[in-house]
């Protein structure tokens, strides 16, 4: 007969095992976090386990029979702490499938800010980036406007751009190379651009890389994009296609990004991250990154330090 594990949590089916993992740049936070929270799942009557140590300032906290309110009871124990958590069932916790955004999750920069820059135009076009982040824009709307003010452009500017200010994300290669490494397929799906997004794929380790094209005549920007645009429902698209492609359920996936035209593949990925993310993100998100670096994906997923691909 199942474990009594609260009036919340049906008696007639097994009891589910889960893990909070907690990461922070300061271990001392990490395990301050960890006690807290493990204190206030064992108070509502979780069996709550001995912390296993993943990596500096990386902790699972195992326990059986947490209550429906689990969330809630960890979200207020760990507060304002600079702590990054995930509380997930402690079966299948390793993804077959890792769908990132690129523009500020694996990449330092917006792509397309950065070529305004070039034009002169950064103050102008970073102000409607960011609303269309924060979902007050339509993405595909947004996206042709912005372009449409970067015609004239030369083509140079692209490849200037990216030498001078693209940068990958701290763990953004040992995040994709060691899931890779263990049989994951890695993808960069972005509402930017495949100038971008081929080289970054490249830089970080992805598998494949799908984004928008930029039209270009004469060596300069036609202020035109290629359509139809890769946006909100083409990320989600693309989460599904793979999945299926490699025969997995959608709780086998993760999908990480920060702004809105990736909120539908997060919500609808077996462990969906807002990084950095827009508080529209990162308010439906499975889980949040905003203390430590992208190798708490990793964490999340079981991984310990010493399984990482580092070079």
């Amino acid at each position: 007969m199942p474990l009594a594990v609260g009036p919340a949590i049906s008696q007639m089916r097994p009891v589910m095992e889960l893990v909070l993992t907690l990461v922070s740049p300061d271990p001392a936070e990490a395990a301050a976090a960890a006690d807290r929270a493990a204190s206030a799942l064992a108070a509502a009557g979780a069996g709550v386990k001995a912390p296993i140590a993943l990596g500096e300032g990386a902790l699972d906290v195992p326990a059986l029979g947490a209550p429906a309110d689990a969330e809630t009871r960890v979200r207020a124990a760990v507060g304002d702490a600079p702590v990054d958590w995930a509380l997930l069932p402690a079966a299948g916790r390793k993804k077959g499938l890792l769908v990132a955004d690129m523009d500020s999750t694996i990449i330092n920069v917006e792509c397309l800010d950065e070529l305004a820059d070039f034009a002169g135009l950064k103050a102008e076009i970073s102000a409607i980036t960011e609303r269309a982040m924060r979902g007050e824009l339509q993405f595909e709307g947004a996206l042709r406007e912005r372009v449409g003010m970067l015609k004239g452009l030369a083509v140079t500017a692209l490849q200037q751009a990216y030498d001078e200010r693209v940068r990958l994300n701290p763990g953004a290669r040992t995040l994709v190379r060691t899931m890779a490494a263990n049989g994951a397929r890695c993808a960069l799906v972005s509402g930017g651009f495949t100038f971008f997004t081929s080289r970054v794929a490249n830089a970080a380790g992805f598998h494949l890389n799908r984004a928008n094209t930029l039209i270009e005549a004469d060596g300069k920007l036609t202020g035109q994009v290629g359509e139809p645009i890769l946006g909100k429902e083409a990320k989600l698209a693309a989460l599904q296609e793979q999945a299926a492609e490699l025969g997995l359920p959608m709780s086998a996936t993760l999908a990480v990004g920060d702004g809105a035209n990736d909120l539908a593949m997060i919500e609808a990925s077996g462990l969906g991250v807002a990084y950095r993310a827009k508080p529209i993100v990162a308010a439906q998100a499975h889980a949040k990154v905003d203390h430590a670096d992208l190798t708490a994906l990793l964490y999340f997923q079981g991984y310990k330090a010493a399984e990482f691909v580092v070079d």
